[in-house]
């Protein structure tokens, strides 16, 4: 089935003639289209991608199932003036991926109509990787492991995160990437008990642990991995014992991953590791995510997620234990989650590197 037909069921089910999808990773799901400004409009019997000048040889390049409208100014103005929602007495759109003013002007290109407003439109079919989706993930992951094993013979003591971050992100572009998943994530010493910590001016200290967190992008489709390192031996006595829980944890983690398991679940049985071993309010985020065409997509890994993890999702295990003040340590696995288990993506070790 064609994924715009997947939509075209989606819209049926919920009574609407026709949908406007402005989400930019649902579009390029749906119809290819990678530019930054668009939006798909997919009627019973039409779908038509509607975008500015900047993008007309890329669309024509990239696009499929959808016609292709050239705008010369704001898109829902373009859409009014080709009437593709005249005939629509329902349509359903995202409304969470539009903002008051573009909420306002879609209205205003069918005025009559009356509009049904829906969340995660296309999240759990986007979950469902198809088997090219595995490939480029698995391609990416790849890159993502070479690029990690190359930075174990560069680290040293007195290099600084914002360093460290560019090697990242210029070997990863060296070996093939398109662009990086996300800002990459070095955090030492002390800031590594901050999970989304930004790399600073602060240099590597021997004792250190340092959490790097990256990924890249090929065909549109990340990866994603963190290990955590030190610099010579730990200097803080604690630290190797935690590193240990959070390993753990992450194995159990992945030998319960499998098909139909509730995320909350899956998320309890790494909190419980951690936990009783006397770290758990130190696991401050949850379990895991999504990975495709965002780095962080549906289903949530947590312990408040509301959902089942299906067959043919690519999600992280990525369990840490952050101390305050001290020092962080998260380990982070891709994998495939299948019927029977999951299938690893990551092939770095899992044991503590000292460089």
């Amino acid at each position: 089935m064609q994924r715009v037909d997947v939509l075209r069921r989606i819209v049926a089910d919920a009574g609407a003639d026709a949908a406007v999808v402005t989400d930019l990773a649902d579009v390029r799901w749906l119809c290819g289209f990678s530019g930054s400004n668009g939006l798909l409009v997919v009627t019973t019997d039409g779908a038509t991608l509607v975008t500015d000048g900047r993008y007309r040889v890329q669309a024509a390049q990239e696009v499929g199932d959808a016609e292709v409208a050239i705008a010369s100014g704001p898109l829902f103005k373009h859409v009014s003036e080709l009437n593709l929602l005249a005939k629509a007495e329902h349509i359903l759109f995202q409304h969470d991926a539009l903002t008051v003013k573009a909420h306002r002007d879609l209205t205003a290109a069918a005025p009559s109509a009356e509009f049904i407003g829906r969340s995660r439109l296309l999240a759990e079919h986007r979950a469902r990787k198809s088997p090219f989706e595995i490939d480029a993930i698995r391609r990416a992951q790849k890159i993502t492991d070479t690029v990690f094993g190359e930075l174990l013979s560069i680290i040293r003591e007195g290099m600084t995160e914002a360093e460290l971050s560019a090697e990242i992100v210029y070997r990863h572009l060296r070996l093939g990437a398109e662009r990086m998943a996300f800002e990459p994530i070095v955090a030492s010493g002390p800031n590594g008990a901050l999970p989304h910590a930004r790399p600073s001016a602060r240099r590597l200290q021997r004792g250190d642990l340092v959490v790097l967190d990256f990924g890249c992008v090929i065909d549109g489709y990340a990866s994603d991995m963190t290990r955590t390192i030190s610099i010579g031996e730990p200097a803080d006595q604690e630290a190797t014992r935690v590193y240990d829980v959070v390993v753990e944890a992450l194995l159990r983690s992945t030998a319960e991953a499998r098909a139909g398991v509730e995320a909350v679940q899956l998320d309890a049985v790494a909190r419980d590791v951690i936990g009783e071993a006397g770290y758990g309010e130190y696991f401050q985020h949850g379990l895991g995510h999504g990975v495709g065409l965002e780095t962080h997509e549906w289903p949530r890994v947590s312990h408040n997620a509301e959902s089942v993890i299906p067959e043919h999702s690519v999600v992280t295990l990525e369990p840490g234990v952050y101390l305050p003040g001290r020092f962080g340590v998260r380990v982070e696995d891709l994998v495939v989650v299948g019927q029977k288990g999951a299938d690893v993506l990551t092939t770095s070790t899992k044991e503590l590197i000292r460089v």
